[in-house]
């Protein structure tokens, strides 16, 4: 084969090399030969004849079928190589799998050519599977290739793959350029500000690469001081950040705005009032625009500290610069009741009425509640006013819990606001209330019809549980001012409408109940001497006498109901939640003169032990402070 390789070496015609080789392969003396097929690739290589490289490979991988592949190393490695650097990746990657397959070594440089082609054609995936297989077969990367590996492994995510090769790097003497620190100080910062990648130190291994950067004399530009500067601001670590962005501001890089507002809000957030104001003030002196995001966390960080001034300079400013701001003023607002400052609170929707900013009726029903429950009814009135003339309803629950706060009042001043505010809500319910209190002249119909009427009109689908709540609340406050008449007839039509379905029950001749355990002492004083008096109607009238007769009451209200019993000298006997009796024995006791007036009448609302208990349960109804006329006796006199 010397002279067919010496004849290869003088011919300039590719086409009349690659016809004399396949001229020798024919003939009995032909022997494959590694020198001979590299002269061969050479001259194919500079015709750029790479259909012919290929159609050679293909002879030579028969060749070494026969022959054995180690004596044809060389040239298989110079096909991959050619291929490769002529950006042929795909035949190059089909070649370099044929190698693989008959068992060839594929040398560094090979592998180095075919992980440049693929990085510089976007395969990032056949790169790192050449990589894959170069790390198995112990070969090493090439500066070159470390210049283009690591970058692409660090800015896909397999950081650990591109700080190994990174070290590796090191320990192989070659000295890492700026694109190699850039994308892993990048990559490693911006991993670092997820949890789960701190606690594989992302964060800090990337600071020792910025060191390290620094040290061998490549200068960080703009991007990495400010995703160093961001990534430890949003991790919260704040001596770096801020030890990073002084450094930057003087090398003379301006910081953006993103940069400026991660670490405002980083302050904000760890409660610095003064480095975010600072930080704020630098912001807009330089003439950079803060971002929503910053304004919010400025504002709520303001809004904790209860700086209310400040926090309006603030919002006047972000409204100059054109935002929305009416989202934000509410938000402040909300800091405000959520921490019970209720007069700061009113303080800043006065500010937002002064200054043409708007909130919403969620907000100023949070507020009313606030100022009801802090007892501050002059200034409740005026937002139950807003509330109502903005079109919002004022449903059944809202009437019942100010009707509620009438029930506990103890200053007649104060009742006379709350009477306004009722007023103010413009609710059937205080039509009604207003009415029930009227004479049969006005009304011009009996009290029963009257509230009969009045539970007629609520839909107990939507209003059921709201309902109950106004009866409990409106029965404790007719007890509480002696209206018992008025008070059963409540009662008597709410049961009627199954809003206590479960409260009476008849079984037949063995046992008759009644259970008060879900409602208000008032609700259940009424409603015993009310039941008392059906069960006495159906035991005297009709015969009927049950084994048995039950109040259950719950602990609760045990020893309420048990007290206005005694007072007549009930049978019933008190045990932990109930009060029972036998029925022959309540039979008997409903025989007395007494019993009938005690239970046709009234009962004794104003009588010092149940008051006491009322203000036991109730502590601010306080009805010796009320205007209320002398106690009557225990059974005489009619009901009011």
């Amino acid at each position: 084969m010397t002279h067919i390789m010496q004849a290869l070496k003088v011919m300039q015609d590719s086409d009349a090399s690659l016809s004399l080789f396949r001229w020798a392969k024919r003939q009995p003396w032909y022997n494959p030969n590694d020198a001979c097929y590299i002269t061969l690739f050479d001259k194919l290589n500079q015709s750029r004849d790479f259909d012919g490289i290929q159609s050679v490979f293909e002879d030579m991988v028969l060749d070494s079928g026969d022959n054995g592949v180690a004596s044809l190393f060389n040239a298989y490695n110079r096909v991959i190589q050619y291929l490769a650097k002529a950006e042929k990746f795909e035949v190059a990657f089909c070649c370099f799998k044929k190698i693989q397959e008959s068992g060839c070594i594929v040398d560094t440089g090979t592998y180095n050519s075919l992980i440049t082609v693929f990085l510089n054609n976007g395969l990032l995936y056949k790169a790192f599977e050449i990589y894959e297989n170069m790390e198995k077969a112990g070969c090493s990367l090439d500066a070159s290739s470390y210049e283009l590996m690591i970058p692409s492994l660090a800015k896909s995510g397999r950081l650990d793959a591109a700080f190994k090769l990174f070290q590796q790097m090191k320990v192989n003497n070659y000295r890492p350029g700026f694109g190699i620190f850039a994308s892993l100080v990048d990559s490693m910062g911006k991993a670092g500000r997820l949890d789960t990648s701190l606690k594989a130190g992302r964060l800090e291994t990337a600071l020792r690469l910025w060191d390290e950067m620094k040290k061998s004399g490549s200068r960080p530009n703009y991007g990495l001081y400010t995703m160093i500067v961001e990534s430890h601001a949003k991790s919260g670590k704040f001596d770096v950040a801020m030890s990073v962005f002084s450094v930057m501001e003087k090398a003379g890089f301006l910081p953006t705005p993103s940069t400026y507002s991660s670490l405002l809000e980083m302050h904000a957030a760890a409660g610095h009032v003064d480095a975010a104001m600072k930080l704020y003030n630098s912001m807009t002196n330089a003439g950079l625009r803060p971002g929503l995001s910053t304004y919010t966390a400025l504002l709520t960080l303001l809004a904790k500290k209860k700086l209310l001034d400040v926090s309006a300079k603030i919002l006047l400013e972000m409204k100059a610069m054109g935002y929305s701001v009416d989202v934000n003023a509410s938000d402040v607002l909300m800091v405000y009741i959520k921490d019970g400052s209720v007069d700061l609170a009113l303080r800043w929707l006065r500010f937002m009425g002064s200054s043409a900013i708007r909130t919403n009726n969620f907000i100023i029903r949070q507020l009313f509640d606030s100022c009801m429950k802090n007892g501050l009814y002059e200034s409740a009135k005026p937002l139950l006013a807003t509330y109502v003339n903005s079109a919002a309803k004022v449903d059944l629950i809202l009437y019942t819990s100010i009707l509620a706060h009438l029930v506990r009042c103890q200053d007649e001043n104060n009742e006379r606001h709350l009477m306004s505010i009722l007023s103010a809500t413009r609710h059937k319910a205080h039509t009604f209330m207003c009415g029930i209190f009227t004479g049969p002249e006005q009304r011009k119909q009996p009290v029963l019809t009257f509230v009969r009427e009045f539970f007629q009109g609520i839909d107990y689908e939507l209003e059921e549980g709201a309902s109950r709540y106004f009866v409990n609340v409106l029965l404790n406050y007719l007890v509480l001012i002696g209206q018992i008449n008025r008070a059963r007839c409540v009662w008597k039509v709410a049961y009627e409408n199954k809003l206590f379905p479960k409260a009476i029950v008849f079984d037949q001749h063995i046992a008759w109940s009644l259970d008060v355990r879900n409602l208000s002492v008032g609700a259940a004083l009424i409603a015993v001497v009310h039941t008392l008096h059906r069960f006495r109607k159906r035991m005297l009238y009709y015969g009927v006498v049950p084994r048995r007769i039950k109040l259950v009451t719950g602990p609760t209200l045990k020893i309420v109901v048990a007290q206005m019993l005694s007072s007549v000298e009930s049978p019933f006997e008190v045990s932990k939640v109930v009060l029972r009796a036998p029925g022959d024995a309540v039979l008997d006791w409903f025989k007395k003169p007494i019993v009938q007036q005690f239970l046709l009448n009234e009962i004794p609302s104003r009588a010092d032990i149940l008051m006491h208990k009322l203000n036991i349960l109730f502590p601010t109804s306080a009805p010796e402070i009320r205007s209320l006329s002398p106690p009557k006796p225990l059974v005489a006199g009619k009901a009011i």
